[in-house]
């Protein structure tokens, strides 16, 4: 099954890697590794339904106590300062330095590791505009995500990205390097979209705009363009996969930088989550930020979480490493059942 928002989709017709599906018929789940693997699932029904309220024990999740990271903190500051090193010698202008974290999932119970029953729990302590599940256990696919990030929108021909860059507690903890950085990505976006968009149709409708979500607020911006004539899903996601606001720019040399330093493969986080609904030629897929998955690959299975920071010349690492810290720690508690709400809007606060 799948669920983004108010719909849920069952009835799985077929599955494919191929992207080229999307442009055929029918409701499509889509998820997309970091790295490349692509998902494609075909859904025979399509209703309207709200996220139900958690059950309670319906999701067992992991301890507080045991989640690892990919990167420690010396680690990830490390890395911080060897981007600066390549920022200084001119090869990159920013870069995404992101970190994995793992926890072993107790399931000694059968159905205790439900994806859609997290996705429950972070409706009420972290809702997202973009949130969402994708379970496909026959395919690899366990996925829950609290994704605030627009990777692409469509209807018809016209395509949308909303690209997230700059975060803090509040909108005063927003610097000038958390702006420069905003304006540097939608360059990139641009230039992605500008790759299969009609010449003169890409345009900023928005620039740095701030957008408060639980616990912490972003800048976000709009970039918008007309597809070209006989552009499809396949060169759209050539052209604008992975997401140019978790790679950095030039992304081609970023992503180099990121092979070097990160330890762990990002998987669906800093993918693609989300729909297409191919018979009406609208879609709308979210960046894997803020994304759980389930990892049943090793000898037990393992929740997974990534966080990351953008990463410019004006980064200080300590700082960069507190903000993976503030992106993740709301939603690790959610989790790990340590999260106490207030109520189901945007307040709370964590034990942990």
């Amino acid at each position: 099954m799948a669920r983004f928002g108010g719909l849920v989709a069952s009835g799985l017709q077929d599955v494919t890697n191929d992207p080229a599906a999307l442009d055929s018929s029918g409701f499509w789940a889509v998820c997309a590794d970091f790295e490349g693997r692509t998902v494609c699932a075909r859904f025979s029904s399509v209703r309207r339904e709200e996220v139900p309220a958690p059950v309670p024990g319906a999701w067992r999740g992991p301890g507080a106590g045991e989640w690892t990271t990919s990167l420690d903190r010396d680690a990830y500051t490390a890395g911080v300062r060897r981007i600066r090193e390549h920022i200084a010698a001119g090869e990159v202008y920013q870069a995404n330095l992101c970190r994995v974290l793992s926890a072993p999932l107790p399931e000694a119970e059968p159905g205790r590791a439900d994806v859609d029953a997290l996705t429950a729990l972070l409706a009420r302590g972290n809702p997202a505009p973009y949130a969402g599940t994708i379970r496909l256990p026959g395919h690899g696919v366990e996925v829950a995500t609290a994704s605030p990030e627009l990777f692409l929108r469509r209807k018809g021909r016209t395509v949308e990205s909303g690209p997230i860059k700059g975060t803090g507690r509040t909108e005063a903890d927003l610097l000038e390097k958390d702006h420069a950085e905003n304006v540097m990505i939608v360059d990139l976006v641009r230039n992605d979209l500008g790759r299969v968009c009609a010449t003169g149709s890409v345009t900023v409708p928005d620039l740095c705009v701030v957008e408060k979500h639980p616990g912490l607020v972003h800048l976000v911006s709009t970039v918008r363009g007309e597809l070209a004539e006989g552009a499809g899903w396949p060169e759209l996601l050539a052209a604008a996969f992975p997401p140019g606001s978790v790679t950095g720019a030039p992304k081609s040399s970023a992503l180099r930088i990121i092979e070097e330093l990160e330890r762990s493969p990002r998987g669906p986080y800093c993918g693609a989550v989300g729909w297409v609904d191919a018979d009406r030629g609208t879609a709308s897929l979210a960046v894997g930020i803020r994304t759980f998955w389930i990892d049943r690959t090793g000898p037990g299975p393992l929740l997974r979480f990534g966080t990351g920071a953008g990463i410019t010349w004006g980064s200080d690492p300590e700082r960069e490493w507190d903000e993976t810290e503030l992106k993740a720690s709301r939603l690790l508690a959610v989790a790990s059942g340590t999260f106490e709400q207030t109520g189901f809007g945007q307040t709370g606060r964590t034990t942990s």
